[in-house]
């Protein structure tokens, strides 16, 4: 397969869409005339500014989010939130609520309680992480500070199908890796945050979108690079930003808009995840993970009864040029990863596959 482009399911970094590879490649050396790679620039100079707002602005177009929300491009990965959530929104009353659906919301939880008391709306690791809580089930503090929760999770293969309803807490949201899969009303939101590597742009960078009022109440020992207020005031440029991740989003955010925004990708995201749940219902090898009702159309998690014919299946389908389809050790088995930019065309052959190997062993 070295000739030609794989079918890559890896759940993060993941495949990103061709044309904005193609088109980075064509930039590479020398960005629209200015004689330099955007991994040269100064973050201060004229041309990358242009970049920077460019992309702020396209972002906030494609997810409608609000005038009164800062949009923030951020380093330390999805699991620097873990942290800086806690440090700049729990001084309120010492107190937040955590749904625990997965592995990175319970790493969250566990960093949260570092710094108040932290209450476990709900922890559906009784059963391995299957299913997402119903609201009726979930256990709320009206004097929490905020209300935390992981809207997809890509190792157990599940996704909450609904924003849960918590009053006049104001909800936090990791979204790393269904955002921009479909349309969300940021307003119901106060504060979304998503690591770039899987639906919009290289490792390396991470979005936050903080309503406005939210920031300026951190506790008094937060790091600097930790406090939403230094970086909204400094528009997320108290240091160098990471400015090849921000400029490679400009381009993703571009191809989204030209495939019909976020509308577009849940049409596709529902058809290549429905295409698949189907496939693999109708087999006799093969059983999910996730129950119905709470699957993801990311992450699409599954196996046999036997981990031999596991190692099978994903050898031979690495052979196949489907490669990255190994489930986490926490799960075993198989996940296919199937973000924004997979084609369509890959699941479709995946499919096919799928058939074929359940018919032969």
């Amino acid at each position: 397969m070295s000739d030609q482009r794989v079918y890559n399911f890896a759940a993060g970094p993941s495949t990103l869409p061709l044309s904005v590879l193609e088109r980075a490649g064509s930039e590479i050396t020398n960005y629209r005339g200015s004689g330099m790679s955007v991994m040269e620039m100064s973050h201060r100079s004229n041309i990358f500014m242009g970049i920077f707002q460019e992309t702020q602005d396209k972002l906030r177009r494609l997810m409608g989010v609000p005038e009164d929300y800062h949009i923030l491009f951020l380093q330390t990965g999805a699991s620097g939130q873990f942290s800086m959530i806690p440090l700049n929104l729990i001084g309120r009353t010492g107190r937040a609520d955590y749904a625990v659906t997965g592995n990175f919301s319970s790493l969250a939880y566990k960093e949260a309680a570092k710094y108040g008391t932290i209450s476990l709306a709900c922890d559906t690791g009784d059963r391995n992480h299957c299913y997402i809580p119903r609201q009726e089930e979930l256990k709320l503090d009206k004097d929490a500070s905020y209300f935390y929760y992981c809207a997809n999770n890509t190792i157990y293969g599940t996704e909450w199908d609904y924003v849960p309803a918590t009053g006049e807490v104001p909800l936090v949201c990791d979204m790393s890796s269904d955002i921009l899969s479909m349309p969300v009303d940021v307003s119901k939101f106060g504060i979304i945050y998503a690591g770039a590597q899987k639906n919009m742009a290289p490792a390396g960078l991470t979005v936050v979108i903080v309503k406005d009022g939210l920031a300026g109440h951190e506790l008094p020992f937060t790091p600097l690079m930790m406090n939403y207020q230094t970086m909204i005031d400094k528009d997320s440029m108290y240091n160098t930003p990471p400015c090849w991740c921000i400029y490679m989003l400009g381009l993703v955010l571009d191809w989204v808009a030209e495939n019909g925004g976020p509308e577009g990708m849940k049409k596709l995201r529902d058809l290549r995840s429905g295409m698949l749940y189907d496939t693999l219902e109708n087999t006799r090898l093969f059983r999910l993970h996730a129950d119905k009702g709470s699957r993801s159309g990311m992450n699409i998690t599954f196996r046999t009864e036997d981990e031999a014919l596991d190692a099978k299946f994903i050898k031979e389908a690495a052979q196949a040029g489907f490669v990255n389809l190994k489930g986490h050790r926490k799960t075993g088995g198989m996940r296919a990863s199937i973000y924004n930019a997979m084609p369509v065309e890959g699941v479709e052959k995946l499919c096919e596959f799928i058939r074929a190997f359940d018919k032969a062993n």
